[in-house]
C-alpha cells in the first residue's frame, strides 16, 4: 500500500465503486424479475391452507405477501429458497416482500424495475404493508410514486394513517393486541454468565419500575458501592428480584388443595461439556449445551462454584454406537444422540436446532428401515412433511453427511461445515477447503 506523502485522485477507484453498486443492484432487479416470474408459474388457487394435488403429489399454498396477492405452492417455494442459497424463513420472507411489491405495490414495484428505487429499500416498504389491507396497501402505494424520497418516519406514518383512515377496526384491535404483547424476558446465560432483559410494559408500570431501580442504585451509591450508575441500576434490579424470592410464600397444592409454606430460591440447570484435558486444565474451554457456544474453564469454576450448586456427571455418549430397538417410535436416547451428532435440521440451509425437530428414518421403517441413530435424521416439522409428501429426496452417503435433491434435480451437501449447492451431479466429496 502506497503511504507515501504525494495526494492521490480517487476519482477512478469511486468511479470503479459506483459502478460495482449499480451492476449489483441491476442484477438484484434482474432476480426480482425472475422470482416474479417464478411466482406465476406457481401460484395456488385452491383456499388458504387447503391441500391440492401439484404435479402428482400434494400440496399447499401458502401466503407470503398481504392480502390479494397469490398463495404459491410451498413445495416449490422450499426449492426457490434453496437455489437463492438462503435460509429458509429468512428465503421465504425475502420471496414474500418481493411478490407483496409486485402484486400490492405496483408503484414501488416499478420504481425498482426502473432503477429509481433500491431493492432494500422497497423491502423494507414491503415489510411495513405487509400486514395492511388490500385498499391500505393501495393508499401507501400510491403516496409513494416517488418512493426514493420518503424517510422511514415518513414512511411509518403514512403506514399508520392508511390504517386510521381505510381500516379503522383493524386500528383498534391492534392497539387491544398490542398491549397484550406486553412480557418480560430474560435472554440465556452469555459465555460471560450475562443475561440481557427484554420487555414491554404499560407506561406506568414502567415508569414505577424505573422509579424503584433508580431509587435502589442511590442507595447503593449512598452506602459506597462505587460501580457506574448503569452497574448500580443492574444490582438494583437483582434486589427487587431477591427481595421477593425470600418471601416466605404460602401455595395451595393444585391437585390437593393442601397450603404448603415455600421459598423459591434460586434454581438454574446448566448443562456443559467436558473433556478429560479441560479438567486436568491443559484445555481452557469447554461448550455450554444451551447457549451453544464455547466457554472457558474460569467461566465454568465460577458456577460450579455457587452455593447450593448440584453437579450431575454424565457418562460419555459414543455417537457411533449402533443401539437399535425393534419399535417404530424413536427413543430419549435416540433423540439426543441424533442431536449430539447433527446439531440442527437437516435440510439445505435451515437452522433450527435438532432438539425442536422429528427425527426421520432417513430409510422407512416400513420398507426394512431399522430404528437406530444410523438412520435417524432430525429435520424440523416442515421439511419433514417436505421429503415425505413431495419430491424432494435425501442420502446419507456417510454419517452426518447428506446429499439432498430437489423437486427440479438441483442437489446440496448438508454437513458439519453448513450446505454447499453441488453443481457437478457427481461431486459428492468433500467441499474445497
Amino acid at each position: 500500500m502506497d503511504l507515501g506523502t504525494q495526494p492521490r485522485t480517487t476519482a477512478a477507484l469511486l468511479s470503479g465503486l459506483r459502478a460495482e453498486v449499480e451492476g449489483r443492484q441491476a442484477s438484484l432487479v434482474r432476480e426480482w424479475t425472475a422470482i416474479v416470474e417464478w411466482a406465476s408459474d406457481h401460484i395456488v388457487t385452491s383456499p388458504e391452507g387447503a391441500a391440492t394435488i401439484t404435479e402428482g403429489y400434494l400440496d399447499t399454498g401458502v401466503p407470503i405477501a398481504g392480502p390479494g396477492a397469490p398463495l404459491v405452492s410451498e413445495f416449490a417455494l422450499m426449492e426457490l429458497v434453496a437455489v437463492l442459497g438462503r435460509p429458509p424463513d429468512g428465503g421465504k420472507a425475502y420471496v414474500g416482500r418481493v411478490i407483496e411489491c409486485a402484486w400490492r405495490l405496483p408503484n414501488v414495484y416499478d420504481a425498482v424495475a426502473a432503477g429509481r428505487l433500491a431493492p432494500w429499500r422497497a423491502e423494507r416498504i414491503a415489510d411495513l404493508t405487509h400486514g395492511l389491507c388490500a385498499e391500505a396497501a393501495g393508499f401507501v402505494d400510491r403516496q409513494l410514486f416517488n418512493a426514493s424520497g420518503v424517510g422511514w418516519a415518513q414512511l411509518e406514518r403514512l403506514v399508520a394513517e392508511a390504517v386510521l383512515r381505510l381500516d379503522p377496526e383493524r386500528a383498534e384491535a391492534d392497539r387491544k393486541a398490542a398491549a397484550d404483547h406486553r412480557h418480560f424476558d430474560l435472554s440465556e446465560v452469555d459465555e460471560h454468565g450475562l443475561v440481557h432483559l427484554d420487555g414491554l410494559l404499560d407506561a406506568a408500570d414502567g415508569h414505577d419500575l424505573d422509579q424503584a431501580v433508580a431509587r435502589r442504585a442511590e442507595v447503593l451509591a449512598r452506602l459506597g458501592d462505587d460501580s457506574s450508575l448503569d452497574v448500580r441500576r443492574s444490582k438494583a434490579a437483582a434486589e427487587l428480584a431477591r427481595h421477593d424470592l425470600a418471601l416466605d410464600l404460602l401455595l395451595p397444592d393444585a391437585d390437593t388443595g393442601e397450603v404448603v409454606a415455600t421459598v423459591p430460591g434460586r434454581k438454574v440447570v446448566l448443562n456443559i461439556h467436558l473433556t478429560d484435558t479441560t479438567l486436568t486444565g491443559h484445555n481452557p474451554v469447554g461448550r455450554w449445551d444451551e447457549g451453544r457456544c464455547p466457554i472457558t474453564t474460569a467461566q465454568i469454576r465460577e458456577w460450579l462454584r455457587a452455593r447450593h450448586t448440584t453437579i450431575i456427571v454424565r457418562p460419555v455418549i459414543d455417537l457411533a454406537d449402533h443401539v437399535p430397538v425393534t419399535a417404530y417410535e424413536i427413543p430419549d436416547r435416540h433423540k439426543t444422540r441424533v442431536a449430539l451428532r447433527d446439531h440442527t435440521c437437516r435440510f439445505p440451509h435451515c437452522t433450527r436446532p435438532a432438539t425442536r425437530c422429528d427425527l426421520d428414518h432417513a430409510r422407512p421403517y416400513g420398507q426394512g428401515g431399522p430404528t437406530c441413530p444410523c438412520n435417524e435424521v432430525p429435520l424440523c416439522r416442515r421439511h419433514h412433511r417436505a421429503k415425505t409428501h413431495s419430491l424432494w429426496r435425501y442420502e446419507t452417503p456417510m454419517p452426518a453427511t447428506y446429499l439432498w435433491t430437489s423437486p427440479n434435480g438441483f442437489r446440496f451437501r448438508v454437513d458439519h461445515r453448513g450446505t454447499h449447492p453441488l453443481h457437478d451431479s457427481g461431486d459428492t466429496g468433500p467441499p474445497d477447503q
